[in-house]
């Protein structure tokens, strides 16, 4: 009953997007193609789109679409509305002059409801580069950092769930010790059998919640910790996660932009490498392997993570946000939390928090990362824009491997989960 009850109130608090693994289905579909298979296409090359709306899956007729096409994320460099007939509607959309992604958006209205989709093709994106600033100091600024929190306890301080824990794991609500007098929780999930495991950190994606561990992978053999990055326990009444997020946690992610070393990002960084502290040293774990993955915002805490600390051995990365995030400073899409574009250009465009971004920048430390990673996204992803991420991945040394589902946005199929995670788990256990 109690484990029941904590899954309905899970399921309450958490958004709806969390919740799907990929858009719900809509009485119209807008189906958008490009004329390359692969969406990719050589800088200079024209690309055509197909634009073709069913309803009941059949052509709709008559009704009204507007389609625009540009740079993702910028002013469309065309428009236009058409009344649809029974064949698909073709569109010269031109081409791009430097690498990036050309975006075809196309909205319809049936019965005052409008239906929108999206289609982006690719330009030589292995040749995208930064647009972000790297500190000369930047890895003596995060050695510090370390350094101050090696001088902390861990302090770790768990509690048992029971109501969570299964035949063979251990599941407890975890505490560490973290900078400025702050601490660090996660969900730890520990298999019951005696031995040495493998262990797998996850880093969350944005937002205020609370968190059920990762006890299914517990369950085949590694310890996993789920961790929160804001400070509060992660097993508290969803409304309070509700009211964090609508007062003192509301867009945490520009706190103190304007200081380096007050930014909210240092406190959240550095916590990660606290989580790998106390994996390191839990003496269930077998000394050498250690992963570390997650999405969007996760899926940059993935990154940054490697790259501080050597103890990872291999990540795993959904579509990571907080990369290259000056790109709208230099007229193309910047990463998501999207600080230099809309209402937010008038209040970050300053060169303090410019500067500051440089040493929070994915950019800067994914040209550190030198373990094997596993990356996955899409060329549709609206949040976490394919030009910022391609920008990251183009300058991480190490061994990489990219897995490509075009049509995601800011989403993932079944299957793309599957791979990654049979991927990471697939060296963990290797390593043993």
């Amino acid at each position: 009953m109690k484990k029941t009850l904590y899954v309905c109130l899970l399921i309450v608090c958490l958004p709806i997007r969390t919740l799907l693994a990929q858009p719900v289905e809509r009485l119209v579909k807008l189906i958008i193609t490009p004329d390359h298979t692969d969406w990719t296409y050589r800088i200079g090359e024209p690309v055509r789109f197909t634009i073709q709306a069913y309803q009941n899956s059949v052509p709709l007729k008559g009704a009204r679409l507007r389609y625009e096409i540009g740079p993702e994320k910028m002013t469309p460099t065309k428009t236009e509305t058409i009344t649809l007939k029974d064949t698909p509607i073709t569109v010269d959309a031109g081409t791009m002059r430097t690498a990036g992604f050309l975006r075809c958006v196309a909205m319809v209205e049936v019965d005052g409801k409008e239906y929108r989709n999206l289609t982006t093709a690719a330009f030589e994106p292995e040749k995208i580069q930064p647009t972000v600033a790297n500190p000369s100091d930047f890895k003596a600024f995060w050695d510090k950092a370390k350094e101050d929190l090696a001088k902390l306890p861990i302090d770790a301080r768990m509690t048992l769930l029971p109501e969570r824990c299964t035949e063979s794991t251990n599941v407890y609500h975890l505490s560490l010790q973290n900078i400025d007098n702050s601490r660090f929780y996660g969900i730890l999930c520990v298999p019951k059998k005696e031995g040495k495991y493998p262990a797998i950190l996850r880093v969350p994606g944005a937002g205020v919640r609370p968190y059920g561990g990762m006890i299914a992978e517990a369950d085949k053999g590694f310890i996993t910790l789920e961790v929160g990055i804001h400070g509060v326990p992660v097993i508290m009444d969803p409304g309070v996660y509700l009211d964090l997020s609508r007062g003192p946690l509301r867009n945490y992610q520009q706190a103190n932009l304007d200081d380096r070393d007050r930014y909210y990002y240092k406190r959240v960084y550095l916590g990660c490498v606290r989580a790998v502290d106390y994996l390191a040293s839990m003496p269930q774990f077998d000394g050498q392997n250690l992963a570390v993955t997650g999405g969007s915002q996760g899926g940059a805490l993935s990154i940054i993570t490697a790259a501080l600390d050597p103890r990872i051995k291999w990540l795993g990365a959904y579509y990571p946000a907080l990369c290259d995030v000056t790109g709208y400073l230099n007229n193309r899409a910047g990463g998501w939390p999207h600080l230099f574009t809309g209402n937010n250009l008038d209040v970050n465009n300053k060169p303090d928090k410019i500067r500051t971004t440089g040493y929070y920048d994915v950019v800067n430390f994914a040209r550190l990362v030198n373990v094997p990673g596993f990356y996955s996204w899409g060329f549709n992803d609206e949040t976490c824009p394919p030009t910022s991420m391609y920008a990251a991945y183009n300058v991480i040394p190490g061994k990489k491997t990219l897995e490509l589902f075009r049509d995601t946005g800011h989403w993932t199929y079944p299957e793309q989960t599957e791979k990654l995670m049979t991927w990471l788990m697939a060296q963990l256990k290797g390593g043993r």
